[in-house]
């Protein structure tokens, strides 16, 4: 049976054991949740130690320190884990050797301690579960450690302040401490810490519980912390699991399902399916996948096309929600600070204190070079697998704006090319979708003088101007037709003729504002395939060099080859392997037919899943893979990502060949293949027009199958070319 703690104490004034913080850790493991704009990172343990983790909310941290100590000492971590859905944190611990304020001596590891923990509606609920397994009872002083500093999420990143607002001192209840803090922004942000059992002694940065646990018996101790003070208890606990739980499987179950033969390549879908359900975020435009936790949970333009992009094919309601959403926050005017220009779609937005001030131009940013083309290409791809005219046609507007800006910006060149320079020294250096300082350069390793055209933003652009020409010819319109297809021509053209390398067979990662190439060979060029601009002969020299070893790591697509002079596996864009990247070239060279080489890649990025215990993160480092080696982490990575996540079901359509053709209702499939391993696939209730169907794709022999459920033979046509 399991109880709330209130029991005879001792005195709390006898002195506890010093707390050794210094105690042997197990190697540095961070744990997520989130719901909606408030989320948490802990170590395995649960706690939080004042570093990149933390409890925040709408960009802030209002929980910096929370720390557990069982006679003064970190208890022992057994293990860590996340439910499969993603709603609770669990960390199972037990006592190192303890001398109670009794004198009493509690030998290690009789004690088991679980922390259950989750987040619903801005707040933070755990359970913290005392067993004793002994043979007699247990007196545990048992301590809190807390601390809430407010500060800004690009704070916590490293960002250094001239100067703060003010911070109050701490209210303190009887089981409760306020924290608060007056932003420069005239906002008063607090955070209260809330038991459900008087503590025997509470000060405004601990509580200690002298908790006595009987032979063989367990008691339970609940903690909130959340803006206002509550009083915790075991049914709010269970309540709000509930709740978090429903609303998660809901989020789950939007659009078709892909179950397979293979069960630990299930669990890696499944989880890949809970991260994107759990970086999803209801806004009122509809469901927005925020980037990544902890950096940049939030609604940023480029990751949440290309999120949509990849779950387009299954789950066409998340393109309408970031369509939508971004349509609502497309630039009206100029402003350098913002990196803002009529038309041009947003990349970043944020709610935290520095943002408001506009310390930083992230409130409402728009320095990035290939969201507005990657927007209209999603619009048109959204068009195409959905045919939802009345949606494309409130859009259209909004994307004649997007086109606007992309040819405004390619009459500052001679040959169309959508460049960026940034406008303000504030704004991002680089501004695609490798926007560190030193992403893009010459192959001496010089950084180029701006405007800088980058080779897979032509590639956008060129995509955007042919799904608006589609568009426009659907709509009864062939004069912005023939215009916006003589562009998207012009534009390949000029690809073709000024990024190609013919010394190494490859696209040039981009070309200066002096209009030199900067002659390195990068992942970059495999978007081109992905838009289908490159010439066949040339999509199959870029193919076998994706593939080669100075590019192919063993475990995804390096950024970089290795061959190249800023090579640096453990670099952030410069040989490091980013999974959306690698899915991105899978899905180009899908596109070309290179269907084995899909599959090698797929399997390169299912056995690192494996490892990275089923979840890809941002990126990891690009080190040569060899026999019996794991992929090596990178340390700062956000873990869940939600391209990364996406990245698996890219791939597997990759694999499989299918496109929903939304126009005729229909679903085409080209040469399937199934993954390694892989001998039965089933999509379930897969959207084509008004009709939900199940797709089955088997493996027979050497050949790979394809047959719809029979309740939807002849319903939707199926074309098959094997």
């Amino acid at each position: 049976m399991i109880a709330e703690t209130e029991d005879r104490k001792p005195d709390p004034a006898v002195a506890l054991p010093a707390i050794d913080e210094s105690a042997p850790r197990e190697p540095h493991r961070q744990f997520a949740l989130k719901h909606e704009d408030c989320f948490i990172v802990s170590d395995s343990y649960g706690d939080i130690r004042g570093t990149g983790d933390g409890l925040f909310r709408d960009d802030t941290r209002v929980l910096s320190r929370f720390r557990l100590f069982i006679g003064g000492r970190i208890p022992s971590l057994l293990g860590a884990s996340l439910s499969q859905d993603n709603i609770l944190f669990t960390a199972n611990l037990t006592n190192l050797a303890t001398t109670g304020p009794d004198g009493r001596e509690t030998l290690p590891g009789v004690v088991h301690v679980e922390r259950t923990r989750f987040i619903w509606q801005n707040r933070m609920f755990e359970r913290v579960t005392f067993t004793n397994y002994s043979g007699r009872e247990v007196l545990l002083p048992v301590r809190f450690d807390f601390d809430a500093d407010f500060r800004d999420m690009f704070e916590v990143r490293g960002t250094t302040r001239s100067r703060r607002g003010h911070a109050h001192d701490a209210l303190i209840g009887e089981a409760s401490v306020t924290f608060r803090y007056e932003g420069l922004d005239n906002l008063a942000r607090q955070s209260n810490i809330s038991f459900s059992t008087r503590p025997d002694e509470i000060q405004s940065n601990h509580a200690v519980f002298f908790i006595v646990v009987g032979r063989r018996d367990a008691r339970a101790l609940f903690v909130e912390v959340g803006h206002d003070e509550e009083a915790p208890s075991s049914d709010r606990f269970r309540a709000a699991a509930a709740r978090a739980r429903f609303a998660m499987r809901s989020k789950r179950r939007q659009g078709a399902t892909v179950f397979s033969s293979g069960r630990v390549f299930n669990d890696w879908l499944t989880r890949t399916r809970a991260d994107i359900a759990l970086l999803t975020t209801d806004l009122e435009t509809g469901p927005y996948p925020y980037a990544g936790i902890p950096w940049f949970s939030t609604a940023f333009g480029r990751d949440g096309v290309i999120s949509a992009l990849q779950m387009l094919w299954l789950n066409p309601a998340l393109a309408r929600g970031v369509l939508a959403f971004l349509a609502r926050h497309q630039s009206t005017e100029t402003s350098t600070f913002d990196d803002s220009e009529p038309g041009k779609i947003m990349h970043e937005t944020r709610k935290g204190e520095m943002a408001v001030l506009r310390e930083l131009p992230f409130g409402r940013y728009y320095g990035g070079v290939d969201t507005t083309p990657l927007y209209v290409y999603l619009a048109c791809s959204y068009a195409d697998r959905t045919a939802d005219e009345l949606f494309v046609n409130r859009m259209w507007d909004s994307l004649c704006a997007a086109v606007g800006w992309i040819e405004d910006v390619g009459t500052r060149n001679g040959e169309g090319f959508v460049t960026y320079s940034r406008a303000a020294d504030t704004g991002l250096f680089n501004q695609g979708w490798k926007d560190s300082a030193d992403a893009i350069f010459h192959a001496d390793g010089t950084i180029p003088r701006g405007p800088i055209a980058l080779v897979e933003v032509q590639g956008y652009a060129f995509a955007a101007y042919q799904g608006m020409a589609a568009l426009a010819a659907r709509r009864g319109d062939p004069v912005k037709a023939a215009r916006w297809s003589a562009l998207a021509e012009s534009i390949r053209n000029a690809v073709e003729r000024h990024f190609w390398m013919p010394d190494q067979n490859f696209f040039a990662l981009a070309i200066d504002g002096e209009g030199k190439q900067c002659a390195v060979r990068a992942s970059n060029a495999g978007h081109l395939l992905y838009v289908g601009l490159a010439s066949a002969e040339r999509a199959s020299s870029i193919a076998e060099q994706l593939f080669s070893g100075h590019l192919n790591s063993g475990w995804g697509v390096r950024t970089l080859a290795d061959d190249e002079v800023p090579f640096n596996p453990m670099s952030y864009h410069n040989g490091s392997i980013w999974p959306h990247d690698t899915a991105i070239c899978a899905a180009g060279l899908a596109r070309y037919q290179e269907r084995a080489g899909v599959v090698r890649l797929m399997s390169s990025m299912f056995e690192a899943a494996v490892r990275f215990n089923m979840r890809l993160p941002e990126l990891f480092c690009g080190f040569t893979r060899a026999i019996g080696d794991a992929p090596v982490a990178y340390p700062v990575a956000c873990l869940p990502q939600a391209w990364s996540a996406g990245s698996a079901f890219m791939m597997l359509q990759a694999c499989l060949g299918i496109r929903i053709d939304g126009w005729n209702r229909a679903i085409e499939v080209d040469r399937p293949r199934l993954p390694i391993g892989i001998d039965n696939i089933v999509i379930r209730h897969l959207a084509v027009g008004e009709a939900k169907v199940d797709l089955t794709f088997e493996r027979v022999g050497d050949h790979i199958v394809c047959y719809l459920d029979e309740r939807h033979e002849g319903l939707v046509p199926l074309v098959v070319r094997s």
